[in-house]
């Protein structure tokens, strides 16, 4: 089985977010898809070979994670974005869980924001653990380090510089402002309540 990329063309247009930034990330994003085949492939090709002692298989297979989560971390964010994005209903049950955990909706965005405010590279992303039903606002890094283990993904903020640099070169706090202005809350209230 092969991964194909989505087609994310319909956020052209996105508030704040130019074409040309989008569609440079659609390649980015594209590339993640390729490779993650490519590591797939070649990991089977070691198996057959019974090769998986070897220095390859086992750069490969920590090669792996990165590859996936790059692909999979992109089509979490793009899929949560909208052109001009939604409004969140304060009386949805994603708006009712953030109250619950954060003391209300503007200390949650104060947080999420805060932490994508962080120096370095990787992610922010809203988690819901699915066993004490806790909201968290994490930072990932390096696409697979940072995850919270069992936790369901149900917003993801892209903070490498490749998501803003050509539309808001070091000022990611601009950056942060558009993605929220193209949140698709629906796609979140979704991941919470499937």
């Amino acid at each position: 089985m092969q991964y194909i990329s989505k087609n994310y063309d319909a956020l052209l247009g996105a508030t704040g977010l130019s074409d040309q930034l989008l569609k440079n990330h659609f390649i980015l994003y594209q590339g993640y898809v390729t490779n993650t085949n490519k590591v797939i492939n070649r990991l089977e090709s070691i198996l057959k070979e019974d090769g998986t002692g070897s220095p390859e298989y086992a750069e490969l297979k920590r090669r792996f994670g990165w590859e996936w989560n790059g692909m999979r971390l992109h089509e979490n964010y793009f899929d949560n974005l909208t052109a001009g994005g939604n409004s969140l209903d304060p009386n949805s049950a994603i708006a009712k869980a953030i109250v619950t955990d954060f003391g209300s909706l503007e200390n949650w965005e104060k947080d999420f924001k805060a932490t994508g405010m962080m120096r370095g590279i990787g992610w922010t992303a809203l988690y819901l653990d699915p066993e004490s039903k806790r909201l968290f606002n994490t930072w990932i890094n390096e696409h697979e380090i940072g995850h919270i283990s069992g936790g369901s993904l149900l917003l993801i903020m892209d903070v490498f510089e490749h998501a803003f640099m050509i539309d808001y070169g070091l000022k990611r706090a601009d950056y942060i402002e558009a993605f929220f202005k193209n949140i698709d809350w629906n796609v979140v209230q979704s991941r919470f309540t499937d």
